[in-house]
């Protein structure tokens, strides 16, 4: 209750402002592609007032009546400079022109880029595809999981591997999103390569634990991918071809200026330089490949209104097949067929409408699908035996979400929304067949676990005064256990199974309410010096049970259930942050501390594969991690 009355009382303010207003609005895009521009500024030439495009190029700017000089501005661009004679609101699309550079020239403007003293962002790095161009490639594969680990508080889990940790969490305490869609692995080739083709990316935000109110579910940090609209003025081919695979992209417009559309896929051929090399890769049928398929489409329906529609598909086979002949009792040649391999995969699909309710409310609302599975394959056959055993595991979510953005006055900008995502998983089935030689007193587990997770938010954004401001907000989420129509174990304090509970199929085993507030609070001292601090409490519902150090694909996601909480972490963030030589150069030095409960742990000698109830393996307890990071960029 006392969050809620700070809030209503710190929002009050919105209605304390009696000055006559008036709100400039529209979107920023690029002028030769047409694709929306995210962090685009918007702001008087005094310096007085300004905003951001949001994460479609949408803005919104609200000043009291009069004439103003306004100038837009985004890196790498030129700067576009309009007079507005501002007596009633203006609606207006704006198109900036890539920036060419001339080593003869110098341009100087009087822009101060100081938006990373004066906003409240801390523990959040962002990502250009352009910075990640330059960066050293492996094998000539650009990837953006790589480019992540050379930031501050960021830890690979090992050489050649794409799974990392932020500030002392662990892999699968990370969200990573692609166009609001969740990716439960992120990794090609056992982890040397990750999922994301960066010539279908277009932007990449990191959130180190105190990301704002509009994300949750996971305790250290959130990676925001979101892919290229495509080119909605010509059509354009790009491509590339490196030592382990190839890729190509292709983007133009569906209707001139009003939709287009980005298919980009890109594949190893490691199998075919190898059966190039080896005749018994190409007798045998062996697959040692992966593949993955970026689209995405988008269409104006009006001056308000857009549609989009995305997709990811991923997929690894690691397949190795070998055929050997021996004698049977009989003296009889006898052909044997050997089979081992691994597959997993994702896949997503994004349905967006984005609708402008007036020059003020913005509106997102998403239907989100995301899948993800692997399976270990091992197949003998000899003669008239044949042995067969299978690990599978599936995830799958339907997510639907609600967002609004109220672009309320010069001084606060709101968000909130809805969100409630389906979740049926099964975490490990194992299957052989019957007169299989394996061990046939091992449990067969195929349980489907069906749970579902809702949450509202809101926050705002608020510019206390010129020099202080702040963002404040809260985030609700409920998780919900399930029933399957089959039994639920329950354990003692060592592990073992003392009784079971039985629940029916879609009633409500168990919930689990959590509140989440967030807070983060800036002051300049001056144009080019700041500190800044935060709070976030985050909540997660799942867990990867992974028995090796890293994590690969085959590890055993396991949701929250009847026995295992949601894991819960506090964290407390403070920052000073400096300008150099014109804004060229930033230096920013942020400490962290982060207290987490219900982390969970393994008992010794732990059986993932074979328990018949995960959740008995399990041991939970507290965590807490500490930190000082240094960038200068």
């Amino acid at each position: 209750m006392k969050i809620l009355l700070l809030f209503l009382i710190l929002s009050s303010t919105l209605f304390t402002f009696s000055q006559e207003n008036a709100t400039f609005s529209g979107s920023i895009s690029d002028f030769s592609s047409g694709e929306e521009l995210i962090g685009a500024k918007v702001y008087t030439s005094d310096h007085k007032y300004g905003a951001l495009t949001n994460e479609y190029g949408f803005f919104s700017l609200t000043l009291p009546k009069g004439e103003y000089s306004v100038i837009i501005s985004y890196y790498g661009y030129e700067n576009q400079a309009l007079k507005l004679d501002l007596n009633n609101d203006i609606q207006q699309n704006i198109q900036l022109k890539y920036k060419l550079q001339e080593l003869d020239e110098v341009n100087i403007t009087g822009t101060k880029e100081n938006d990373n003293i004066t906003n409240t962002e801390i523990g959040v790095d962002r990502l250009r595809i352009e910075d990640i161009d330059k960066l050293p490639m492996i094998f000539g594969e650009k990837d953006i999981l790589k480019a992540l680990q050379l930031l501050p508080g960021v830890k690979t889990e090992g050489e050649g591997s794409a799974g990392f940790t932020v500030r002392g969490g662990a892999a699968d305490q990370n969200l990573i999103l692609l166009d609001e869609a969740t990716v439960y692995s992120a990794s090609h080739l056992l982890g040397f390569f990750s999922t994301f083709n960066s010539d279908a990316i277009k932007d990449v935000t990191l959130y180190k634990g105190n990301q704002p109110a509009n994300f949750g579910g996971r305790l250290s940090s959130v990676v925001d991918i979101k892919m290229k609209e495509g080119n909605n003025k010509k059509f354009q081919v790009d491509g590339g071809i490196g030592l382990i695979a190839s890729r190509l992209t292709v983007q133009g417009p569906i209707v001139k200026n009003k939709g287009s559309f980005m298919v980009s896929g890109r594949r190893t051929y490691a199998d075919f330089i190898a059966k190039g090399f080896s005749k018994e890769l190409r007798q045998s049928g062996s697959q040692l490949y992966f593949y993955d398929l970026n689209a995405k489409a988008n269409y104006k329906l009006g001056e308000k209104d857009r549609i989009f529609i995305s997709g990811y598909f991923g997929r690894d086979n690691f397949i190795i097949k070998d055929k050997s002949f021996s004698f049977n009792e009989s003296g009889e040649i006898q052909e044997s067929e050997n089979q081992f391999g691994l597959q997993w995969g994702n896949r997503t699909g994004t349905i967006r409408w984005n609708h402008i309710v007036n020059n003020k409310l913005f509106s997102n609302t998403s239907l989100i699908y995301s899948n993800f599975d692997f399976r270990i394959i091992s197949e003998d056959s000899y003669g008239d035996n044949y042995n067969m055993f299978r690990i599978s595991s599936i995830i799958n979510d339907i997510h639907l979400k609600q967002d609004f953005q109220w672009f309320a006055n010069s001084k606060h900008k709101l968000k909130f929304g809805l969100d409630a995502i389906l979740h049926q998983s099964i975490p490990g089935m194992v299957e052989y067949e019957e007169d299989s030689e394996y061990n046939q007193s091992k449990f067969k587990r195929s349980t489907k676990l069906p749970s579902f997770e809702m949450a509202a938010y809101v926050s705002d954004d608020f510019q206390i005064t010129k020099k202080l401001n702040a963002t404040y907000g809260v985030r609700f989420s409920t998780f919900s256990v399930l029933g399957n129509g089959e039994s639920t174990f329950t354990f003692d304090k060592d592990g073992s199974i003392n009784d079971s509970l039985f629940f029916d199929k879609g009633e409500v085993a168990k919930n689990y309410f959590n509140i989440e507030p967030r807070f983060a609070l800036s002051y300049a001292f001056s144009s080019v010096t700041s500190v800044k601090a935060a709070y976030a409490r985050n909540t997660q519902n799942i867990h990867t049970l992974s028995p090796s150090i890293s994590s690969n694909p085959m590890d055993i996601i396991l949701f929250t259930s009847y026995h295992t909480k949601p894991s819960i972490a506090d964290q407390i963030a403070v920052g000073w942050f400096r300008n150099f030589y014109d804004s060229k150069l930033g230096l920013k030095v942020e400490s962290y501390y982060k207290n987490t409960q219900n982390e969970v742990d393994y008992r010794n000698s732990a059986d993932f594969l074979y328990s018949k109830s995960i959740e008995g393996e399990l041991l939970y307890g507290k965590g807490r991690a500490y930190g000082l990071e240094l960038q200068i960029k």
